[in-house]
C-alpha cells in the first residue's frame, strides 16, 4: 500500500524537479539579462534565485567537465552500496534497529513485524507444527533482524522449559499487550486463537496508519510545490515592482 501510494508523489516530484531545473538553467538567465539593465540593487530573494541558477548552469550543465553524468550515476552507486551494507550482518542489524526506532514509521514497522510473527506462528501451531520448529520458521520469515533474534531467544528459552511470554518480555521488542495476550493464550490452551487475534488487531492498526499517512502525502506535496513556485514568481517580480515604484517616484518629483 505504501509503495502504491508513493507512485504518484514520486512521479510529481520527478517531473517538477525537471521543470525546476529547466527554469533555473534557461528561464532565470533571461530575466537576469533584463535585471542587469536595472540601475538598482536586486532584492535578496532575487539574488538567491540568480545564485542558484548560476550554480546549476555552472556546475551541472555548462561545467567542464560536466557533472550531470556523475549526478545521474550517484543514485545507482548509492543503491549498490546500500544493498551491500544491508547484506552485512552488522549492517542489517543496524538498519533493522533503525527501522523500529525511526519517528512515525518505526511504530508502523514494529506493528507489521509483530502481526507477521503472530499470524505465522498461529498458523503453524494450528497446522500441528511443533512449537520449536514453528519458531525456527518464524525466525527465518520475520523480515527484521531484531525480531529474528528475539524469536531466536524465545526458541532457546522454550527449549530450556520456559514459557513463551517470559522470554518475549525480556526481548523488549514486543508490546505489553502482545505479551499479555500470549500469556493468557498459554494459560487457557488457546494460544493459536490469541495469536490470530493479535495479528488481526495489528493488521487493522497498520491499515489505518497507512491510510492516514497516504492521505497526508498529497496535500504536503501540493504545499511544497506551491512554496517553490511562489518563491520563484515573487523573486522574479520583486525587481519589476521595485522598478515601477522607482519610476513612479521619479515622475512625481
Amino acid at each position: 500500500k505504501v509503495k502504491a501510494a508513493m507512485i504518484y508523489p514520486m512521479a510529481v516530484i520527478t517531473v517538477s524537479g525537471g521543470v525546476l531545473i529547466f527554469l533555473m538553467a534557461y528561464v532565470i538567465p533571461k530575466f537576469k539579462e533584463i535585471f542587469d539593465g536595472f540601475d538598482t540593487t536586486l532584492p535578496t530573494p532575487t539574488q538567491i534565485l540568480i545564485t542558484a541558477s548560476n550554480f546549476i548552469r555552472g556546475n551541472l550543465i555548462y561545467s567542464h567537465p560536466p557533472y550531470v553524468g556523475i549526478l545521474v550515476l550517484m543514485p545507482f552507486g548509492f543503491v549498490l552500496a546500500f544493498k551491500a551494507f544491508a547484506k552485512w550482518e552488522k549492517g542489517k542489524m543496524w538498519l533493522d534497529t533503525g527501522k523500529l526506532n525511526v519517528p512515525l514509521f518505526g511504530t508502523l514497522v514494529r506493528k507489521v513485524a509483530i502481526a507477521r510473527f503472530a499470524r505465522t506462528l498461529g498458523t503453524l501451531i494450528t497446522s500441528g507444527v511443533p512449537i520449536l520448529q514453528a519458531l525456527n520458521i518464524v525466525r527465518e520469515t520475520s523480515g527484521n533482524e531484531v525480531i529474528s533474534r528475539a524469536v531466536g531467544n524465545v526458541h532457546d528459552s522454550i527449549r530450556e522449559g520456559e514459557s513463551i511470554a517470559a522470554p518475549l518480555k525480556e526481548t523488549k521488542v514486543f508490546t505489553p499487550m502482545v505479551i499479555s495476550m500470549i500469556q493468557v493464550g498459554e494459560e487457557t490452551g488457546k494460544l493459536p486463537d490469541m495469536l490470530m487475534k493479535i495479528a488481526d488487531t495489528y493488521d487493522e492498526d497498520v491499515d489505518n496508519a497507512v491510510a492516514g499517512i497516504t492521505s497526508i502525502i498529497e496535500p504536503v506535496l501540493i504545499v511544497f510545490l506551491a512554496v517553490m513556485v511562489g518563491f520563484i514568481v515573487i523573486s522574479l517580480f520583486l525587481p519589476l515592482i521595485k522598478l515601477i515604484n522607482s519610476v513612479n517616484a521619479q515622475s512625481e518629483n
